[in-house]
């Protein structure tokens, strides 16, 4: 098992990520062809990717939250490598980005950022490696999506986001272990949130605040959005603090570390995320604790991990990973 202890650094603003777009759409949004080595369909949600995938969603035509239709980028086209002199990306950042929100940068030239390297408090790195700088402007790892600046993204080069995945063995009422009626494994479940802007389940996640360190990230976020300690009494709230710094204390099992799939992607900007399992294993933790929905979520619940429950976005396949690495139910 892969552990990921709470020494590790990375940066990001509350919003759901691979979790969540900033502004109120739900997945399946259709996107038209671009042309036959292009896939017609882009959902308007975000999916993580192994280090050899070619990014989809990056390329849907229609800049999500706007009119802005991207540069058409054939298959064989995405990767820096491909000579493409023709090649002539929109230039697009979004009003509520150029506004400078405290989250977001500012547009090159005003500043100077340090790519690939702690800027100060931002932390520039990517999960993917050093990535390329061309004219002072960072290159999507992942190659080219026919749109540059920052679209709706904050940050130039890697948005960080931290998404925890909160889980424990379901029990009858005897406290004993329930497994799956035909295929005999133990069932696990995890904290859920309901998503206001699609009505979606999702596990909770959120952006990782420059300066902070990715393992106070997840707990941070999991407290907000399934615990709702922001409105919780002085006693609720250091109740609810004790139980769920015993569980992020505990190593972690880290699911995904990397580029993320996003619509909101362009070629100077993207989202990367560090998605952590942290198991209630004997039941006394969190799972003592009574949920309550935060200000991005509609409702709060442990579902059962199970290969027949819809989604948002990737998240069934961060669970299929806990499902295998805690040989439970999938």
């Amino acid at each position: 098992m892969k552990r990921v202890f709470t020494n590790w650094a990375g940066s990001v603003h509350i919003a759901l990520t691979i979790v969540g777009l900033p502004y109120g759409v739900c997945t399946g949004g259709y996107c038209k062809a671009i042309n036959s080595r292009v896939p017609s369909v882009c959902a308007l949600s975000s999916a993580f990717m192994s280090s050899s995938a070619m990014h989809i969603k990056a390329r849907c035509s229609v800049y999500p939250g706007s009119d802005t239709h991207r540069f058409p980028v054939p298959d064989d086209n995405v990767s820096w490598a491909a000579d493409w002199p023709e090649y002539s990306p929109v230039n697009y950042t979004a009003p509520s980005v150029l506004n400078k929100p405290v989250w977001a940068d500012q547009e090159i030239g005003s500043f100077s950022p340090q790519f690939n390297s702690l800027d100060g408090s931002v932390d520039r790195r990517s999960h993917e490696g050093e990535y390329t700088v061309q004219d002072g402007r960072p290159l999507n790892p992942r190659g080219r999506t026919g749109l540059n600046g920052r679209g709706l993204l904050g940050r130039w080069g890697p948005n960080h986001a931290a998404d925890p995945i909160v889980t424990r063995w379901k029990r009858d009422s005897a406290g004993q272990h329930v497994s799956h009626a035909i295929f005999k494994l133990p069932v696990l479940q995890f904290v859920s949130i309901k998503r206001k802007d699609c009505g979606e389940w999702a596990i909770p996640g959120g952006m990782v605040d420059p300066g902070e360190l990715v393992s106070l990230t997840l707990q941070r976020e999991f407290s907000e959005e399934a615990m709702n300690s922001l409105q919780a009494s002085p006693q609720e709230r250091e109740k609810i603090h004790e139980r769920i710094t015993q569980l992020f204390s505990a190593p972690g099992f880290q699911v995904y570390k990397g580029y993320v799939d996003d619509p909101r992607n362009t070629d100077n900007s993207w989202m990367e995320t560090v998605a952590v399992n942290f198991h209630d294993e004997k039941g006394d933790s969190v799972s003592e604790l009574p949920l309550q929905a935060g200000d991005d979520a509609g409702q709060v619940s442990w579902i059962d991990v199970d290969s027949s429950q819809p989604l948002y976005a990737s998240h069934s396949h961060f669970l299929q990973t806990v499902a295998k690495e805690r040989k439970a139910h999938w």
